[in-house]
């Protein structure tokens, strides 16, 4: 199943782009034996300001995905059960597993209720430089539960 993370705006060169794109590249080289990835980061830039014109690139980029909106009023989740989530996506024959991240404003409605589920970092609210971050470390660290690697203990 391959894995995406779609976000709305540039990360730029900073840490936390780097530190997505470093996360992203080992989940993608462990997660192949497993049947899960490449996960590929998609930086989304709208040539209009707003969430509807934001929620347009995001649909397309998910287009026959199955989607997952990451909005802090969703569901929370531990790394296990997250990963155990991830797996049985994979194993019901989910082919595209794409995870939407919206804009400064969060996301349209459109949006969330073509997710198919949500997902929340907590009630915080945290930059989306840094949410993409630490989706793509979770999702590493998803690649490594399944793989039973000693990366994440319990």
């Amino acid at each position: 199943m391959k894995l995406a993370i779609a976000a709305i705006g540039k990360p730029g060169r900073g840490p936390e782009a780097t530190l997505a794109e470093d996360y992203a590249r080992r989940a993608t080289l462990s997660g192949r034996p497993l049947g899960l990835g490449p996960l590929e980061l998609i930086d989304l830039e709208p040539r209009k300001p707003g969430k509807a014109p934001e929620a347009e690139l995001l649909l397309a980029a998910a287009e026959g995905a199955h989607l997952i909106a990451c909005d802090e009023r969703g569901r929370t989740y531990s790394s296990r059960a997250f990963a155990d989530h991830v797996a049985a996506l994979r194993d019901q024959g989910e082919r595209r597993l794409v995870f939407v991240i919206g804009g400064a404003d969060g996301l349209d409605e459109s949006v969330r209720r073509a997710a198919r589920s949500t997902l929340a970092f907590g009630p915080q609210t945290w930059p989306h430089a840094l949410a993409r971050a630490m989706l793509a470390e979770q999702l590493y660290r998803a690649v490594t539960i399944l793989a039973g690697s000693p990366y994440h203990r319990d």
